[in-house]
């Protein structure tokens, strides 16, 4: 249907939204590079004052907020209002350090004086998925305007209220115009942006093709990007762990905005020596679990966002079974409407399946057993992607071989990876490249510029 709000609780069209003309997009394009101009001058303490003044909006307006994210992409809504709260979070971090974090760095040479600037490259291109409507979007256009950039989001398009909300917000808080735009149009016409000279760098969150494509157009033109992709996450347990405290997390691990998450734990991969007692733990609590109405916050899964990606998710399930896997809880189309899908578990998944080199995106729960440290992570690594892993255990000698050996842009141990605005977040292979939030973050869309003065 294009660009348009569908509820995906109910199958109900909320609104529908017309794509921007040839014109109207060249208009914002334009907008953009004037502005970009000028504020490239703006003093960084003023563009800290607008971004604390967006943190301050997000959290007075969170509910409504979240209410929106909910109704447009299902997310139940204790989870949405917490989503507009971190973005909030994320505005202030950015506030308070990108001074420090894009400061002139001094660098001794044989010239009389050396430094490294960190200059801003222009407007930046935002491709962004719908999972996270808010989170991902902030956690680009934060350090983006504290560094000075502008920016132009293109939103996924079953998410339209939401990209409006993010603009009205930003230019409510003192942004000015042009500083920070929503592109109301398809994917098709990003190929297009990427070629034009006004758009200086690109970002997407999403799917592996997507990135692959935004990458391929991006080269082409000699556009710096950064990719955020997909995940085939591991939480490996091992028989030293907290039993308890690991299964209560594997369940938010894999369940969280009801399995729809790049970082979310997919594969359970646990130790023969508690595997048994692990599953069955694991196991009740799924059953627990309840799906409905996501703006009824006694239940703990919403719909899955389209009805495309449970149609996707209910076919990898089946495949799985027919490759050998065993289906131990859910897996089976409710009836009714919306795009509702059960929590799942499957066990006894053998080698050579989907499960190798796919991504399961809702809440399906993938167990595996091992014997040993070494089969744990062989398991782990044996995926294309490498985003984050979770590993439990305490001994201090497996600790050091999993932050070691794990192939991942993030590993935690004894805890559920997450997002966090003070520290860097991305993957390798598959998983994308480059990184975002941190100092590490702010510093991608730069010019980081050598000066050299003799006197």
């Amino acid at each position: 249907m294009g660009i348009a709000s569908i509820n995906p609780a109910t199958g109900e069209t909320i609104k529908t939204f017309t794509d921007l003309s040839d014109a109207e997009l060249e208009a914002k394009l334009e907008r953009a590079d004037r502005a970009f101009g000028q504020y490239r001058h703006t003093m960084m303490v003023q563009r800290s004052r607008w971004l604390q003044n967006a943190a301050d909006i997000l959290e007075q307006k969170a509910q409504a907020f979240g209410e929106i994210i909910t109704l447009e992409m299902g997310k139940p809504i204790a989870q949405a209002v917490a989503e507009v709260n971190k973005c909030a979070l994320v505005c202030r971090y950015y506030a308070d350090n990108a001074a420090e974090f894009l400061a002139d760095r001094p660098v001794a040479t044989d010239a009389s004086f050396s430094y490294t600037a960190y200059h801003p490259l222009g407007a930046i291109l935002a491709v962004m998925p719908w999972n996270f409507p808010f989170w991902q979007v902030f956690r680009f256009a934060a350090p983006a305007l504290m560094a000075g950039n502008v920016g132009l989001l293109k939103h996924a398009s079953n998410v339209p209220q939401c990209a409006l909300a993010i603009e009205s917000i930003l230019s409510e808080a003192g942004f000015p115009s042009g500083a920070f735009q929503t592109l109301l149009i398809g994917a098709d016409r990003v190929a297009a942006l990427l070629a034009d000279d006004r758009i200086q760098a690109a970002t997407l969150t999403g799917s592996e093709g997507a990135g692959m494509s935004l990458a391929e157009e991006a080269g082409k033109n000699l556009k710096k990007t950064v990719l955020e992709l997909g995940g085939s996450d591991p939480f490996i347990v091992m028989g030293s762990a907290n039993l308890e405290a690991a299964v209560s997390t594997a369940v938010t691990a894999r369940m969280l905005n009801s399995g729809q998450s790049c970082i979310a734990a997919k594969r359970f991969i646990i130790h023969d020596s508690i595997a048994d007692e692990f599953e069955g733990r694991f196991l009740a609590k799924l059953e627990a679990l309840r799906f409905g109405d996501p703006l009824v916050s006694e239940n703990d899964l919403g719909p899955l966002a389209t009805a495309g990606i449970r149609a996707e998710l209910h076919q990898q399930v089946q495949t799985l079974v027919k490759q050998g896997a065993k289906l131990r809880l859910g897996g089976e189309l409710p009836e009714g409407p919306g795009n509702f899908y059960p929590a799942t578990l499957l066990s006894d998944i053998p080698s050579g399946t989907i499960a190798d080199d796919q991504e399961l995106f809702g809440p399906v729960a993938l167990l595996f057993r091992v014997s040993t440290i070494d089969e744990a992570i062989a398991l782990a690594n044996r995926v294309p992607y490498g985003l984050g892993a979770s590993a439990w255990t305490t001994v201090e000698p497996e600790q050091q071989q999993f932050i070691s050996e794990l192939e991942a842009g993030a590993v935690f141990l004894n805890g559920m990876v997450k997002s966090d605005p003070r520290l860097p977040f991305g993957g390798i292979k598959k998983s994308g490249y480059g990184r975002e939030l941190a100092l590490e973050g702010i510093q991608e869309f730069v010019n980081i510029k050598t000066v050299v003065i003799n006197q």
